[in-house]
């Protein structure tokens, strides 16, 4: 009777490493969730982001969210990003976008693979007149070498999409 319990005691044991390891690999994950545990931990870990890639933080984002195949950013509305008739300018929409696929990217893609943008192909539908919520998402299954087109879409505070676009990204195997 001890060794059963023994054996299924270290069953628990190997289960929460295994789910340690999986949950330790991936840098960006844990960072955000380690931020999230501080006050302002969203702002601090947006902050801390942009200066890892100084370009995005010429949009002070925020990233509300990140999870594996889905990340979202937002883009305040202020003189800064505006362009010249009083909305969010669509390059400073593109490189909350931008920043978007690229934490999902990090969030998401296998250890055995690596990623490099390509290109960006964009629509603006609507006036981006509000703060604006930047999306990148991509299927859990769609992580195979090769080109891997990623949906972007900007929304305006009413849920307007304002822009919508493709990222393409090149997958290929780690060296």
């Amino acid at each position: 009777m001890k060794s059963v319990r023994y054996h299924r005691a270290s069953e628990l044991v190997l289960s929460r490493k295994a789910a340690l390891n999986t949950m330790s690999k991936n840098y960006v994950l844990n960072t955000y969730n380690k931020f999230l545990k501080l006050p302002f931990g969203k702002k601090l870990f947006s902050w801390y982001s942009a200066r890892r890639a100084p370009y995005f933080s010429t949009v002070s984002p925020l990233i509300t969210d990140i999870k594996p195949n889905y990340c979202e950013v937002l883009i305040k509305k202020r003189k800064g990003v505006e362009n010249h008739i009083g909305t969010v300018h669509v390059i400073a929409i593109c490189n909350g976008l931008e920043m978007a696929m690229g934490f999902m990217c990090e969030a998401s893609i296998p250890k055995n693979l690596r990623w490099i943008p390509k290109g960006m192909e964009v629509k603006y539908p609507a006036k981006a007149d509000s703060d604006i919520r930047c999306v990148a998402e991509v299927p859990a299954d769609a992580w195979k070498p090769g080109d891997l087109p990623i949906s972007v879409k900007a929304y305006n505070a009413e849920g307007t999409v304002v822009v919508d676009g493709t990222i393409t990204v090149w997958v290929s195997e780690k060296r």
